[in-house]
């Protein structure tokens, strides 16, 4: 049953490395979470000479969690105004609404 819960904690700390990689904002704390209670799990069901591995999965799934969190904290994605293209909107809504008083 540990090395299960061992199997389950490292897949999940994979995936949620690769989560965290890519830009998927906080769908990486969902792996993240189970990875860490998977390895929570095969730590207390560990001996004191088996608790090595599932120690560092804790600890890697406890670095990119911090990091997922950093970077959703501390990074902004804003989106910049065009300011050219909000003039030209605003001129083509001008020459439209010219064309339609000149159609009538």
């Amino acid at each position: 049953m540990r090395k299960l819960f061992i199997v389950l904690a490292f897949i999940f700390a994979f995936i949620g490395i690769a989560f965290s990689i890519l830009p998927l904002g906080t769908l990486a704390l969902l792996p993240i979470g189970l990875a860490l209670i998977f390895g929570l799990i095969a730590f207390l069901k560990s001996d004191a000479q088996q608790k090595n591995v599932p120690k560092w999965i804790l600890i890697v799934a406890g670095v990119t969690l911090i990091i997922v969190i950093g970077k959703e904290i501390l990074i902004t994605d804003e989106v910049a105004k065009d300011e050219q293209f909000e003039q030209k909107k605003i001129e083509s809504k001008k020459e439209d609404l010219k064309d339609l008083e000149g159609l009538e």
